[in-house]
């Protein structure tokens, strides 16, 4: 892309921007979850008071296969985060 608009090589782009030649070609091959995501947004709108935890069970129950930290990042994103209520919260 940058090699296009100001005529150089790869390497010679690289060296400016001081970053290795394989960081600057590297494709990401992670797919979006966009599948997790859509269920992931079901399941908190049906049980909105259930937090990011006790979703990723109801996954795991389900057959999703998933860690915590991947059904954190999309419930966070998508705004299901809870508020603390109860006796100690607002």
């Amino acid at each position: 892309m940058l090699e296009v608009c100001y005529g150089v090589s790869e390497r010679r782009i690289c060296q400016v921007f001081m970053c290795h030649r394989s960081a600057y070609r590297y494709r990401s091959i992670a797919d979006e979850q966009a599948a997790l995501r859509m269920r992931l947004r079901d399941l908190a709108q049906v049980r909105v008071s259930y937090g990011y935890r006790r979703l990723h069970v109801l996954l795991q129950r389900e057959g999703w296969v998933a860690n915590h930290k991947r059904v954190y990042r999309p419930y966070k994103q998508e705004g299901l985060m809870m508020r603390p209520g109860g006796p100690g919260g607002m």
